[in-house]
């Protein structure tokens, strides 16, 4: 067994810091031009005031050229810098996003349960929303520490025409951050809860959708959508909440920003009255007190969004940092493994024992449907090895000791519910494109009605969750789509249950002929494929109580008899 990859115990401030880290050369490129469009913003008001004191002891016509090229030269570097700077960190940002996003939904499709409590729903704001918030630390930094620069060069241009402006301008600015960062904290936890009440109603709702057949079928649909309707109340109310002390933050730093551009006009002004700065410097200091606003309303701003993209971090620490139920080993079973199940306790499973040689097409017949759904859940790693006493081995090799990866290039589990993507019924069976034996696997499946009622053949269009397939379908897309994998090993749990009893007999017949020589295991109650199978175990209350063909079976055990004929 191996130690537990480090890079799971993330924390969010850690999940910041390799974003940061991962950007460092994009976010030092858009500083430089963003501090670059900083100063050249800030020293338009200070060309103002130096054209308009030369203007008034020159006015040559030499003056007003040099004038107008410097104020050109501003302007364009002004345009460029800003558009060449956002171009490169939005770029940065949207790449890094990408990646926490990959990486989230890598880690929510694992095939092992994890620690983190969160839903399907939950997972995929986190990989949404939670990674583009997170991402946005890579704008926030250039854009303060260009914030900052702006407000340095009006303190200082400000402070050569009168020490007491510029001072005004640094002790301002410090006390608008101070009030500032601490209203932000309150935005960070208000944010985060509110993102973890919007995940949660997304989740709620994607369960909704996912059993909305079976509410409508046993009427407690109203019931469900009163449940969702509480959730989603609860999120919208955080969402009022966050608005609420996001507006005072905002309309707190507008007045703050104002009282500080306003009162070095008015002490600039006093300062002209008495004599201490001429009219250029008074120009510019008007000017510096109408464009400090902007620099300074982005500068007071950035707590905030720090504040929201840790809270974000944090949220996709849960899933990032959730320990894995196994820590796999580096082996790999051999080609063309037999499948051995050594006294499985689990749930009500109770020393399950048995084993499907490599090539033989063996059937469970559970007699109890969670047993099924149990041994089914232990050999797809859906339950962690220590949480069930004894073992499953692949090819002779323990399935704690493989990789997932290994495991899943050899065994493969087709769920009960397999799920239905919107495509093609091609892209259903296939999702990769590999060119795997796709005409086979439907023709196995009895899936050649489906292809052949449509014009556009596997090309037919799929909604999403197969909405536009009737239950049969999507059953026998899925069975599709397992056999196409044509893996070594493969499980099956109640493949036909949908389907009507010829089409069942047929699918038996043609999954035990394509799958001869590959190592195959039904768990079924269905005559059909308990007929195909070279033999057949029964499970009852947890442990495999008889072993024989079906005919045997069905002529020496009443229970066995009652159970499975239909």
């Amino acid at each position: 067994m191996k130690t537990p990859d480090k890079q799971r115990t993330r924390q969010g401030s850690g999940i910041l810091r390799t974003a940061l880290r991962r950007n460092l050369g994009a976010m030092v490129a858009g500083t430089v031009l963003m501090g670059l469009y900083q100063a050249a913003e800030t020293a338009f008001p200070i060309a103002l005031g130096l054209i308009v004191e030369h203007t008034m002891r020159d006015r040559g016509p030499g003056s007003l050229g040099v004038s107008i090229g410097a104020l050109a030269v501003i302007i364009t570097t002004v345009s460029l810098s800003w558009r060449f700077g956002m171009r490169v960190l939005q770029k940065a940002n949207t790449t890094e996003a990408h990646r926490w996003r990959v990486l989230v939904a890598g880690r929510g499709l694992e095939p092992v349960a994890r620690d983190a409590d969160l839903k399907s729903g939950e997972v995929l704001t986190i990989a949404t929303e939670d990674a583009d918030q997170t991402a946005d630390i890579i704008e926030v930094v250039p854009l303060l520490i260009s914030s900052l620069v702006a407000v340095l060069i009006a303190a200082v241009a400000l402070g050569l025409a009168d020490v007491r402006l510029g001072l005004l301008v640094i002790v301002g600015t410090a006390a608008i951050l101070t009030v500032l960062s601490v209203m932000s904290k309150r935005i960070g936890s208000s944010t985060r809860e509110q993102q973890a009440r919007v995940a949660r109603a997304g989740a709620k709702v994607a369960d909704l959708i996912i059993g909305l057949r079976p509410l409508h079928g046993f009427g407690g649909n109203s019931a469900a959508f009163r449940a969702y309707r509480g959730v989603s109340t609860e999120a919208k109310q955080q969402s009022i909440t966050v608005a609420r002390v996001n507006g005072v933050y905002a309309g707190t730093a507008l007045a703050l920003n104002a009282v500080l551009a306003a009162a070095v006009t008015l002490t600039a002004g006093w300062l002209a009255f008495a004599g201490r700065i001429n009219i250029g410097e008074l120009v510019m200091a008007v000017g510096l007190a109408q464009f400090i606003m902007e620099p300074l309303r982005l500068f007071s701003e950035m707590p905030k969004y720090v504040m929201i993209a840790r809270a974000s971090a944090e949220r996709m620490a849960l899933v990032l940092s959730a320990p894995p139920v196994t820590t796999p080993g580096t082996g790999r079973p051999p080609s063309g493994p037999d499948l051995e199940v050594d006294c499985v306790r689990h749930g009500t499973l109770r020393k399950v024992r048995f084993r499907v040689g490599a090539g033989e097409f063996v059937a469970i017949a559970a007699y109890q449907p969670r047993a099924a759904a149990e041994l089914a859940s232990v050999l797809a790693l859906n339950v962690p090895p220590d949480a069930y006493d004894g073992s499953v081995r692949l090819g002779g090799r323990d399935l704690a000791d493989l990789p997932v990866a290994a495991v899943r290039e050899h065994l493969l589990v087709n769920p009960y519910d397999g799920e239905i993507f919107a495509g093609t019924l091609r892209t259903n069976i296939d999702p990769s494109s590999t060119g795997r034996p796709v005409d086979a696997a439907v023709e196995a499946s009895m899936l050649t009605d489906v292809v052949a009622l449509h014009r556009d053949g596997l090309d037919y269009a799929v909604r999403d969750r197969g909405a536009n397939l009737s239950g049969g379908q999507r059953q026998r897309l899925s069975l599709a789509r397992a056999l196409a994998a044509d893996t070594d090993v493969l499980v099956l749990r109640d493949p036909t249950t949908a389907v009507d009893a010829v089409t069942e007999q047929l699918i038996a017949r043609n999954v035990a002929k394509l799958r001869r020589g590959r190592t195959t295991l039904v768990i079924t109650s269905s005559p059909a494929l308990l007929d195909a199978a070279d033999r057949v175990l029964v499970l009852d209350e947890g442990v495999i109580t008889a072993e024989d063909t079906h005919r045997n079976l069905l002529a020496a055990d009443e229970e066995y008899r009652l159970a499975v004929t239909r």
